[in-house]
């Protein structure tokens, strides 16, 4: 991997319930989840793989968990012991770069180009970091290297669980013009799926089709697949991920019946909401937006500009948002949009 960038991906298993199984062996090979109860209309966080083989994934409702297995063992999360263990595992990290960019409490990009022990070798990198982490917190880690994030994070996937899979510069091109276009970064559910019906099911396919027909049909995402298709992506690997989006949501112990209970709702949420904003010393705002997921679970999202963060624009936005449904709301939703950190400097330049 000399001459390119060398990317890392780390990504603990099944974190939340590995950390579990490591503090009660007895839970090792019992189907395990961690997650909220039925009775409050929890979801699952995470499981373990005796779990995953009844069909149980993350954000799938406790309830219908409990349907596919029964004999589930349903652990609530301990969030301090998990940021203890993930602060442990970071620490590996930083001791082999400075370049480390945290996705979440188990997983990281690491950029380790310009480190010079191991022989320059990130497959050596990555050996280590899976040995340390595992000497050092018991916790197994996949890890991903390649010469880009996009590749580096689906090779981290490859051979879960403590997996370690290594795609070189010269194995780029096979490698993704045999990939699945579901598996590119940004590709979601309803691009997969307009994907599917034009035929393409492969990167290969996607080849086909020249750049201009693809920002037609996808606008300027339609770029961004003309060059996951051909292993193309830039992206640095970011110390201080840049902040997005400022939300709070609660999911509801029983269905709002109607739009009037679930405008009654808002308040205490826009209140929460008005406390995050002072913490984060009310940074510039882009817009706001209302999340509400109705009883047969579809989620819709309704976003604009130009209110302020008051609770009659919320009332507002939810009243249009569950117009499209007009159905029982299981989940409510209300945030802002950040101005972005480049556009922030500008609006503070000197005239």
């Amino acid at each position: 991997m000399s001459q390119l960038r060398k990317i890392l991906h780390a990504d603990c298993d099944c974190f939340y319930a590995a950390v579990e199984m490591r503090d009660d062996p007895s839970l090792r090979d019992i189907p395990l989840a961690i997650g909220g109860s039925r009775e409050r209309r929890g979801v699952i966080a995470t499981c373990n793989y005796p779990a995953r083989a009844f069909g149980i994934h993350s954000a799938m409702p406790t309830a219908r968990a409990l349907r596919l297995c029964p004999h589930l063992t349903l652990l609530p999360g301990h969030f301090e012991k998990y940021r203890e263990v993930s602060a442990q595992i970071q620490a590996v990290f930083h001791e082999l770069t400075p370049l480390v960019e945290p996705l979440s409490l188990d997983e990281a990009f690491l950029d380790v180009t310009d480190v010079e022990g191991f022989r320059g070798s990130a497959t050596w990198m990555a050996r280590w970091i899976k040995e340390e982490c595992y000497r050092r917190t018991g916790i197994t880690i996949s890890v991903g290297a390649a010469s880009s994030k996009f590749l580096a994070k689906i090779a981290s996937d490859w051979e879960k669980p403590d997996g370690l899979t290594v795609i070189p510069p010269e194995r780029v091109d096979a490698f993704v013009r045999e990939l699945p276009v579901k598996k590119l970064h940004g590709v979601g559910p309803a691009t997969g799926a307009r994907l599917d019906a034009m035929g393409i099911t492969t990167c290969s396919h996607l080849r086909e089709l020249p750049i201009e027909r693809l920002i037609e049909e996808f606008g300027k995402f339609g770029r961004r697949l003309f060059e996951l298709a051909r292993g193309i992506d830039d992206r640095p690997v970011r110390v201080e991920r840049e902040r997005k989006s400022i939300s709070v949501e609660t999911t509801f112990d029983r269905d709002l019946p109607d739009l009037a209970s679930a405008s009654a709702a808002l308040a205490p949420l826009c209140d929460k909401l008005q406390g995050r904003l002072e913490r984060h010393g009310h940074p510039p705002l882009a817009g706001l937006f209302v999340k509400v997921r109705f009883d047969d679970f579809s989620l819709t999202t309704l976003e604009s500009r130009g209110l302020s963060p008051a609770p009659e624009s919320y009332t507002r936005l939810l009243e249009q948002a569950w117009a499209r449904a007009s159905r029982p709301v299981r989940l409510l939703g209300v945030g802002v949009r950040l101005v972005p950190e480049h556009a922030r400097q500008q609006l503070t330049l000197p005239l």
